[in-house]
């Protein structure tokens, strides 16, 4: 096969066997190492002339030398540009290296709101939010338990986190166009997928969003849920109004107290809203939702893409666990000799996974024995096993026809 631009060398002369010999013209090896130099030969034609009264055995001797001075200069070439090739780089990180320095994650998370993060009667942290911020902890650590919470109102999430107060903001915080470039935060991963809802009180007698017009609803400051009711607003002609509060234990309780006619938040909140109301069944979700598909998750500061690979991958491995049909209950006997890939994989019999994000192979394994899978995860907080009784719906896995999905594991 001929390079581009490069023409036909002229046919081979047939040597004295009646065959073509495999360097039958010197002027092939002329003409060829003319076009491998990638210089015009400009050599006056009667040197030329003298080439091509070269005896075939002249011609052979000196084509075997040029082929095998080119063969073994390739081979050289190709191994000092192995030797030469930079070994794989050492995860660099100064967020990881000063957790693991001193020995704990400093994790932000909310102040207060069932499903995402809240206390319970033993003063114990609990939550979806909360159990990545221990997952993250238990594959940089080896242990869940190795993490200080940090309760931050909506208002100053953004700023403890880019002064470095926390090493990760995990506190149902939508992912955003300016947040993401104006604010200088990245967002490895979404592990809650949403939309703004409204719960009203039934004896408001509405049933549809265009019909809150006039209406008051408790609202906390410092998100883009006052953002998306005033496009609502203005798109529609109507006025819902807004009562701001620093948190939603206090939005909340002015809900209950008549201060507002409903509660706005996204769909997680809405639900945990709900659920600590004195009469739930009192309370209704409007079937409408503004403001799009919100996606939520944990947010990192730039400037340190390793570390923000590592709480990516800390989400991924608890979806990888699901897929794999691993959960809690049977990930320590799943461990035990596996032959399965992708699930030797996970566990660190092969591959050095972990060593690529600064930690140890055993950290996705160890995250599963631990605290669960992510369907584990939200069915205990938000779904039918001990949380709120909301519908995974778009959490589903991607099997599932959900939103939830990962890159291969591979």
């Amino acid at each position: 096969m001929l390079l581009p631009g490069i023409s036909s060398p002229p046919a081979p002369r047939v040597n004295h066997a009646g065959g073509a010999g495999l360097y039958a013209a010197p002027g092939i090896a002329l003409r060829w190492l003319t076009m491998l130099s990638g210089k015009p030969d400009d050599r006056p034609l009667r040197r030329q002339r003298d080439w091509l009264q070269m005896t075939h055995s002249e011609a052979d001797n000196m084509l075997r030398s040029c082929v095998r001075a080119v063969l073994v200069g390739g081979i050289c070439a190709g191994l000092l540009g192995w030797a030469g090739a930079p070994a794989r780089a050492e995860v660099n990180s100064p967020t990881l290296d000063a957790i693991k320095k001193r020995g704990e994650l400093i994790c932000g998370i909310d102040t207060g709101i069932p499903g995402y993060a809240f206390q319970d009667s033993s003063g114990e942290w609990q939550g979806l939010d909360v159990s990545y911020c221990r997952a993250i902890a238990d594959a940089v650590l080896g242990s869940p338990k190795k993490v200080k919470f940090i309760p931050l109102t909506a208002k100053v999430r953004f700023t403890v986190l880019k002064s470095g107060e926390i090493d990760v903001l995990i506190r149902d915080s939508e992912h955003s166009f300016k947040r993401n470039t104006d604010m200088g935060l990245e967002e490895p991963a979404v592990n809650f997928f949403t939309g703004q809802t409204f719960m009203v009180r039934k004896s408001l007698g509405v049933k549809h969003l265009k019909e809150l017009d006039g209406a008051t609803m408790c609202v906390e400051t410092g998100t883009t849920l006052e953002t998306n009711i005033a496009d609502y607003n203005r798109s529609n002609n109507i006025k819902i109004k807004t009562l701001l509060f620093e948190k939603p234990e206090e939005a909340f309780a002015a809900a209950e107290s008549g201060r507002c006619d409903g509660y706005t938040d996204d769909g997680g909140s809405v639900a945990a809203a709900r659920s600590t109301m004195k009469t739930p069944a009192d309370w209704m979700f409007i079937p409408e939702t503004i403001g799009g598909l919100q996606p939520l998750g944990p947010l990192t500061r730039q400037g340190d893409e390793a570390w923000t690979r590592l709480v990516k991958w800390v989400h991924y491995s608890m979806l990888e666990a699901e897929v794999l049909g691993i959960t809690k209950a049977n990930a320590a006997e799943k461990a035990k000799n596996p032959t399965d890939p992708d699930v030797r994989r996970f566990f660190g019999v092969e591959g050095d996974f972990g060593k690529l994000l600064g930690v140890d192979n055993g950290w996705a394994g160890r995250i599963v024995m631990d605290i669960g899978n992510y369907g584990e995860l939200y069915e205990a907080t938000f779904g039918s096993n001990g949380g709120l009784g909301l519908p995974r719906g778009m959490n589903n896995l991607f099997s599932n026809g959900g939103l939830q999905t990962l890159p291969t594991w591979h």
